[in-house]
Protein backbone atom coordinates (compact mmCIF):
# COMPACT_ATOMS: atom_id res chain seq x y z
CA UNK A 1 0.00 0.00 0.00
CA UNK A 2 1.29 3.47 -0.86
CA UNK A 3 1.02 6.45 1.48
CA UNK A 4 1.79 10.09 0.75
CA UNK A 5 3.12 11.83 3.86
CA UNK A 6 1.96 15.45 3.69
CA UNK A 7 3.45 16.53 6.99
CA UNK A 8 5.25 14.93 9.90
CA UNK A 9 6.28 16.09 13.36
CA UNK A 10 9.17 14.31 15.01
CA UNK A 11 9.68 14.15 18.75
CA UNK A 12 12.68 16.47 18.80
CA UNK A 13 13.88 16.95 22.37
CA UNK A 14 12.96 20.51 23.33
CA UNK A 15 13.99 20.34 26.99
CA UNK A 16 17.01 22.40 26.05
CA UNK A 17 16.84 24.99 23.30
CA UNK A 18 17.79 23.79 19.79
CA UNK A 19 18.71 20.24 20.86
CA UNK A 20 17.80 17.22 18.78
CA UNK A 21 17.98 13.77 20.31
CA UNK A 22 18.35 10.76 18.06
CA UNK A 23 17.81 7.93 20.53
CA UNK A 24 18.74 5.15 18.08
CA UNK A 25 22.22 6.58 17.76
CA UNK A 26 22.40 7.98 21.31
CA UNK A 27 23.57 11.18 19.67
CA UNK A 28 22.84 14.65 20.96
CA UNK A 29 23.72 17.67 18.90
CA UNK A 30 22.74 21.30 18.51
CA UNK A 31 20.69 22.06 15.41
CA UNK A 32 18.97 25.13 14.11
CA UNK A 33 15.34 25.23 13.07
CA UNK A 34 16.44 25.11 9.44
CA UNK A 35 18.21 21.78 10.05
CA UNK A 36 15.08 20.43 11.74
CA UNK A 37 13.02 21.49 8.72
CA UNK A 38 15.46 19.67 6.44
CA UNK A 39 14.96 16.49 8.48
CA UNK A 40 11.19 16.85 8.28
CA UNK A 41 11.27 17.55 4.54
CA UNK A 42 13.41 14.46 3.93
CA UNK A 43 10.62 12.18 5.22
CA UNK A 44 7.68 13.80 3.40
CA UNK A 45 6.52 12.10 0.23
CA UNK A 46 5.53 8.62 -0.92
CA UNK A 47 6.16 5.61 1.34
CA UNK A 48 5.24 1.96 0.91
CA UNK A 49 3.89 0.21 4.01
CA UNK A 50 1.34 -2.43 4.98
CA UNK A 51 -0.74 -0.08 7.16
CA UNK A 52 -0.49 3.08 9.29
CA UNK A 53 1.41 1.34 12.08
CA UNK A 54 3.92 -0.05 9.58
CA UNK A 55 4.28 3.41 7.99
CA UNK A 56 5.16 4.91 11.36
CA UNK A 57 7.63 2.10 12.08
CA UNK A 58 9.27 2.51 8.65
CA UNK A 59 9.77 6.26 9.08
CA UNK A 60 10.91 5.91 12.68
CA UNK A 61 13.47 3.27 11.68
CA UNK A 62 14.70 5.36 8.73
CA UNK A 63 14.94 8.63 10.64
CA UNK A 64 15.89 7.45 14.12
CA UNK A 65 13.29 9.74 15.71
CA UNK A 66 9.88 8.92 17.13
CA UNK A 67 6.91 10.55 15.44
CA UNK A 68 4.64 12.89 17.41
CA UNK A 69 2.11 13.33 14.59
CA UNK A 70 1.77 12.45 10.95
CA UNK A 71 -0.57 13.63 8.21
CA UNK A 72 -0.83 11.25 5.27
CA UNK A 73 -3.22 10.03 2.61
CA UNK A 74 -3.56 6.69 0.83
CA UNK A 75 -2.32 6.72 -2.76
CA UNK A 76 -4.25 4.91 -5.42
CA UNK A 77 -2.27 3.15 -8.12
Amino acid sequence: MLFYVNDIEFDFDDDEANTICNSDLDTFFIASNSVREEVIERYRGVWEADNEEDLIEEITAASGWCIKSIDYEHQLK
